[in-house]
């Protein structure tokens, strides 16, 4: 029989003495080093975001410095700001770079873009770029960090913001974000006052905070004009053109199809419009298509498409100023950490009363 033997990564010194001695806030490197057992340019390395550390050991260090509350001290920030998406390549992330940019620009910084390739927390090598960079500080796009990275950008002092956070955050954790609920409120009781009642909703993720706000929104709209929810006219999507083609394409064509269709975001609502053309149904006279974000292709597809404006572009430079006023603040948190920007219905011509 083979026993397994478990062993601690970080040894007794790691909990937070060295030398006979507690570790605390006024550790130095050297004392980091000696309780981890390396020497004081690896604690360095592990500091910096190098890559030539073993897992292992940079695992150790980063242990020893969330234990002792260390904090890097006078050392200058690269002038940059660091944008993070989970997903780089849409007309919605386009909008969320302007708003930064406008802000970093006037600021005097740069900024940095990444993807984290559809995981909505950015892996080790994101993070070890972020480290090396030293950035004034990080906007997260949906995204949310592990306690051990949130741990690692508190230590060398760059602060961090999430823009329209997929989940819900650590309280201490500032986001920008918008009124979804109200958004998804606003466009079902337009429909309902041109007089639709069958109203087939293409939402986006059940993961995203966002989507099921947006979901809730359509759901207090129906229970307040008196009208039941059936489940089966809701469903979700992953925020993509394809998905608004294929979900909507299921929704036109069942024996009892919606007369209007409120989609989670643009591009979804686009997707809607290729499946009733194909269908051949045609918007706004066989059916009514709402959107969310008001992208700038929302104004150019025929017809103009109706939707609840998100404030991207502003949600953006909010959490920019945020993360900048937090820098060159050292570090004292913004006066809240939860800001909600509203949202706007904007109608044009891609609805109308249903037929009678």
């Amino acid at each position: 029989m083979i026993k397994r033997v478990t062993s601690r990564v970080i040894p007794a010194q790691a909990a937070g003495e060295t030398g006979g001695r507690a570790l605390g806030e006024t550790a130095t490197l050297a004392d980091i080093a000696q309780a981890a057992g390396v020497s004081t340019p690896t604690v360095s390395k592990v500091l910096n975001g190098r890559a030539d550390v073993a897992p292992a050991t940079r695992e150790r260090v980063e242990a020893l410095l969330r234990a002792c509350g260390y904090r890097r001290r006078s050392v200058q920030a690269a002038p940059l700001l660091d944008l993070v998406f989970h997903e780089l390549e849409s007309a919605w992330a386009m909008e969320v770079i302007r708003g930064a940019e406008q802000v970093a620009h006037q600021e005097g910084l740069s900024l940095v873009l990444s993807q984290s390739a559809g995981r909505l927390t950015p892996g080790q090598t994101w993070l070890d770029g972020v480290l090396a960079r030293r950035p004034t500080g990080v906007l997260l796009v949906l995204s949310k960090l592990e306690p051990a990275q949130r741990d690692q950008l508190s230590t060398r002092d760059i602060p961090f913001a999430v823009i329209d956070p997929a989940g819900e955050l650590e309280p201490d954790v500032p986001a920008v974000g918008a009124t979804n609920w109200q958004g998804g409120l606003a466009a079902t009781r337009h429909l309902l006052e041109l007089g639709h009642r069958r109203i087939g909703v293409v939402a986006g993720p059940d993961r995203m905070l966002c989507s099921r706000a947006r979901v809730d929104g359509y759901r207090a709209a129906l229970e307040t004009a008196g009208l039941p929810y059936d489940p089966a006219l809701v469903r979700s999507g992953d925020f993509h053109h394809e998905a608004g083609h294929e979900i909507g394409r299921q929704l036109l064509q069942a024996r009892e199809r919606p007369t209007a269709i409120f989609a989670g975001n643009d591009q979804q609502a686009l997707g809607v419009y290729e499946a009733a053309r194909e269908l051949g149904l045609r918007i706004p006279d066989d059916l009514s298509v709402v959107g969310f974000d008001d992208l700038p292709a929302a104004r150019w597809v025929g017809p103009p498409l109706t939707t609840v404006r998100q404030p991207l572009a502003e949600m953006a430079a909010e959490a920019a100023r945020i993360v900048i006023g937090m820098a060159r603040a050292n570090d004292r948190g913004p006066a809240s950490n939860r800001v909600e920007l509203a949202t706007e219905l904007v109608v044009r011509s891609s609805t109308a009363p249903p037929r009678a």
